[in-house]
């Protein structure tokens, strides 16, 4: 992606303009969750139940635990669900905002339990490595069969909003960690009863859960500066500086901050020095604000036109971050 930052004033190159401004498809987006969400949970129940219900029967604590396992991914996907709504709530006085931020926290929230189960996961089979167990039957093998569909189905309701939102990512990354790890008792399954390997199955078991600590990481990290109002990977800050230092009359930019409002919305605030010179401010003004929509698929943007005279006593202007030279 960092390729495409050179040509920013470039507005005819449309490889370009789907990087920077993959937000504009964003108002949309939960709508189409919506649905997504409904199925994904109303299957993970159905599957909970089933699972809960022979598990009962046979007296499988291994159905058991798989039951409660699934049953924290409903979990999983009422908190993506949750956090998607809430972040349609229109600001009031007390959230001017509204509640945005919801969504970041979600995908934190989710990222954190994926790496906690998969550490939980590790040490059980360190423990297996140490004490080999048989491997379950094929009654186990055949519920974690279903757990695969099931699981994967679920997780491609979402493969397609995964790319954009952190929120999605977190549903989605849930849903493929669990497919994954069905796959694994399958496979270790049907080794032991072609081999009768006892060790496969914790082996596979540290291999699952590395695969998905590699793949979970890159959300806890992401969600985790959103947090903390870092700035969203997708916008190169010097850029933006340099957009808006390019813009004709501009003569200094000063107190400069971008931050994510949610997972599909950023903002932006900064002063802006004007040559006194300069006719129109109200058509360098929209220029600006079109420059940051079109570059970096800002839209929130809040610009403060200053002379050189009142920026020179400008209190902010020693808070920012100084433009490297």
């Amino acid at each position: 992606m960092g390729g495409h930052h050179h040509h920013a004033h470039d507005h005819h190159d449309n490889d370009h303009h789907r990087h920077h401004g993959h937000d504009h498809g964003h108002h949309h987006a939960p709508a189409n969750f919506g649905r997504a969400f409904a199925i994904g949970i109303g299957l993970n129940i159905g599957f909970v139940a089933v699972e809960a219900y022979y598990g009962w029967l046979s007296g499988s604590l291994a159905l058991l635990a798989d039951a409660g396992h699934n049953l924290g991914d409903v979990g999983g996907l009422l908190l993506a669900w949750a956090a998607m709504a809430a972040a349609q709530r229109q600001p009031d006085n007390r959230h001017s905002y509204g509640w945005r931020r919801s969504s970041i926290l979600a995908g934190f929230i989710n990222a954190v339990v994926l790496l906690g189960a998969m550490g939980f996961l590790l040490w059980e089979a360190v423990q297996r490595f140490q004490d080999p167990q048989p491997v379950g039957g094929v009654t186990i093998m055949i519920v974690a069969a279903i757990g695969v569909v099931i699981n994967g189905l679920t997780a491609l309701l979402f493969m397609s909003g995964s790319r954009d939102d952190l929120n999605i990512r977190g549903a989605f990354l849930h849903m493929a960690a669990d497919a994954l790890v069905s796959v694994g008792v399958v496979l270790a399954g049907a080794l032991y009863l072609w081999q009768g390997w006892s060790w496969i199955d914790p082996l596979v078991s540290v291999l699952i859960a590395l695969v998905i600590v590699a793949g979970t990481w890159s959300l806890f990290r992401q969600s985790l500066h959103l947090m903390f109002d870092g700035v969203p990977d997708q916008v190169p800050l010097p850029a933006v500086r340099q957009c808006l230092m390019a813009i004709e009359g501009v003569t200094g930019v000063h107190d400069l901050h971008v931050w994510a409002l949610g997972t599909s919305e950023t903002a932006l605030t900064a002063h802006l020095v004007i040559a006194d010179s300069h006719p129109d401010r109200e058509a360098l003004l929209q220029y600006a604000l079109a420059e940051m929509e079109e570059d970096f698929g800002i839209r929130h943007v809040t610009l403060q036109l200053e002379s050189a005279a009142f920026a020179r006593h400008c209190a902010l202007g020693d808070t920012c971050i100084r433009p490297t030279a």
